[in-house]
């Protein structure tokens, strides 16, 4: 799978948060970086959690 290098919070209206997300398949060093990624965004938004399709990766990710 191929991630965002910049993510943006996507909003209601987009295509990607009515897909229906896959499993993650390979557990690798992008995907760690992307999650930290994630993890960096929600704390910048002072979320408490984040999925990834709201950052516009249709995968079975979420950190809290």
């Amino acid at each position: 799978m191929r991630y965002p290098e910049k993510l943006e919070i996507k909003k209601e209206d987009d295509p990607v948060l009515r897909l229906k997300s896959k499993k993650v398949e390979v557990f690798d060093g992008k995907l760690v970086s992307f999650i930290a990624e994630m993890i960096e965004e929600m704390i910048f938004q002072n979320g408490i959690g984040l999925a990834a399709p709201q950052v516009g990766v249709s995968e079975r990710i979420i950190v809290y």
